[in-house]
């Protein structure tokens, strides 16, 4: 299985890991960033869980419960998630970062998930937003996709207002998740890749809607969303994620995670795509962040729940890639 971060490094591309001190944390790992680049800054939301996640990689020592665990105290079953907003500085370690405030709005919870999972950083209409899935308002943990307006001056971060939003049509889905925002395109979003949707919200009127759905590519795993789409070359660009869930050897619950960069363009029209990939080599990783710094693509992914990273790599480095 191709490594994408040795196929970068290789080529002059760098990685560093995001960590916050200790003291500073609700949970014990930092896992899934997003990145989004605003004036020359790199901004980073971080997702900080009060679990960790055991997952048996060489397929040989699984734990009691089996390959794939959520680990965390036996008195607090529950699944918590807190979001830390960072800027980094040019060498792409933390300069300031802050717990975003989220308890002007924020109602007791009804479900085992806790709070906002697997954020993006969007800018639209100058506004900084975060916009990831949300269990814990239901008794039954439906998932819906909110919009979270966040301020964060360098020292102190708030959430000061909150959008559930609806189904653009079936409104009896279970869960709605990892939703790419488009970044150059206000409150649109690519809702499926294969075949691509895209949906249009509307936060004065409550809606959402979708705009656009082309045809599917067939003969494919199913393409979910990972990170933002982003502008490139007259085209767009994303990262998104294939899920192979599976029993292991004693019947119990496993998954193997993998990736592909997605190419539209300027129609929608996917035009190219990549061969699968892990970034290093782990069965759990998840990327939610993609941004453009020059002619540079910043790159923000989780390894195993328990780590987070970002990887700075030359456009040309990407595009040799996808063109293998």
């Amino acid at each position: 299985m191709d490594c994408f971060v040795k196929f970068a490094s290789e080529r002059g591309g760098t990685i560093a890991p995001l960590v916050i001190p200790h003291k500073d944390l609700s949970g014990p790992a930092l896992t899934n960033p997003s990145v989004l680049v605003l004036q020359d800054k790199i901004y980073v939301n971080l997702r900080n869980i009060n679990y960790t996640l055991y997952h048996s990689e060489i397929k040989k020592f699984e734990h009691i419960w089996g390959p794939l665990v959520y680990i965390h105290p036996e008195n607090e079953v529950k699944l918590k998630t807190t979001n830390i907003i960072c800027e980094l500085n040019d060498d792409l370690s933390i300069k300031n970062y802050a717990t975003i405030d989220t308890s002007l709005l924020d109602k007791p919870p009804l479900w085992e998930f806790i709070g906002l999972e697997d954020g993006r950083l969007i800018n639209w209409n100058n506004t900084l937003y975060l916009c990831g899935v949300r269990r814990d308002t239901t008794t039954n943990g439906e998932g819906r996709m909110e919009l979270s307006e966040i301020t964060f001056d360098g020292k102190e971060a708030k959430e000061i207002s909150r959008f559930r939003i609806p189904t653009p049509g079936n409104k009896e889905s279970y869960c709605e998740k990892n939703w790419m925002p488009i970044l150059d395109t206000e409150y649109h979003y690519v809702k499926w890749t294969n075949p691509t949707e895209i949906v249009k919200v509307d936060k004065d009127n409550s809606t959402c809607e979708t705009v656009l759905h082309k045809n599917y590519i067939p003969g494919m795993r199913d393409w979910r969303g990972s990170s933002q789409v982003v502008k490139w070359k007259n085209n767009y660009i994303c990262l998104i994620h294939e899920t192979d869930l599976f029993r292991s050897e004693c019947g119990r619950k496993d998954a193997t995670y993998r990736h592909r960069f997605i190419v539209w363009d300027s129609e929608w029209n996917i035009i190219k795509y990549s061969k699968s990939f892990s970034f290093m080599n782990g069965e759990i990783e998840f990327c939610c962040g993609m941004d453009k710094l020059n002619n540079d693509f910043l790159i923000t992914f989780g390894y195993q729940d328990n780590a987070a990273y970002i990887l700075k790599v030359s456009e040309n480095i990407v595009e040799d890639f996808i063109n293998e």
